[in-house]
């Protein structure tokens, strides 16, 4: 939800720009319901860097790619889709739960202090003034916008007024409106590359400290044992 894959996106990437042939392309699975919005704006960002390079990039959708997920498969040239994949979500949403008619209730200050008129909008504790909501939901039509904007630079032929308004759609559907181009699941378009490509898999992962390691190995080692001893004595139990 929170776009944590990005940062190992950031370094997959940047190794593919490394060594990539006029010949090479780049197939990139996506499976997120979306989340923060700049977290998933950086990861089209790193799809966005393959494109500008001019290395194809096709994104291929499993399972879910929608709001955030979406955002991050529009700048691909191909977008492929299961046929029950869960696509579009093209909106914003804000959640913001207010405890402070409960503070008042119990007779609990809540004091917060800012610099700039639009610092904070609402927040949690503080009193939710009609002046602060209304800018609130100005910046959620503002980020929508943008949204809407991004989609469109990438996909011009989608009709926005249909397909930005926060609903999503299977693939089939999908496919319909011009959300992707074509019904096919990962495996189906690996298994067709493999036969004229040589397929790759380009996987980060960070170098942990000896320390690290150990610590790790020592907590499943020990999880193995209690794990074993419970084992042992639920047959004990049952025998």
């Amino acid at each position: 939800m929170r776009a944590q894959a990005v940062d190992q996106l950031r370094h997959e990437v940047t190794a593919v720009l490394t060594i990539a042939q006029p010949q090479d392309l780049v197939v990139l699975n996506i499976e997120s319901p979306g989340g923060v919005v700049h977290g998933y704006g950086l990861g089209a960002a790193q799809v966005l860097r393959l494109r500008d390079k001019n290395i194809p990039v096709t994104v291929c959708v499993d399972k879910v790619a929608a709001s955030g997920g979406y955002l991050m498969s529009v700048p691909a040239q191909k977008i492929y889709a299961a046929p029950f994949a869960i696509l579009g979500s093209i909106g914003v949403v804000a959640q913001v739960p207010n405890v402070n008619r409960l503070l008042k209730k119990y007779d609990v200050d809540y004091k917060e202090y800012t610099a700039g008129e639009f610092k904070r909008t609402v927040s949690l504790f503080g009193e939710v003034t009609e002046k602060g909501e209304k800018k609130f939901l100005e910046q959620l039509e503002e980020t929508h916008t943008l949204f809407k904007s991004f989609v469109h630079r990438y996909r011009p032929q989608l009709e926005l007024a249909q397909i930005a308004t926060g609903e999503h759609w299977f693939g089939e559907q999908a496919l319909k409106l011009g959300l992707i181009d074509a019904i096919k699941t990962s495996d189906d378009y690996l298994l067709e590359l493999s036969h004229t490509h040589q397929v790759l898999k380009i996987n980060y992962e960070e170098k942990k400290p000896w320390n690290e390691k150990i610590s790790k190995m020592l907590s499943l080692s020990l999880s193995s044992a209690i794990s074993r001893v419970v084992g042992e004595l639920e047959t004990r139990k049952f025998l």
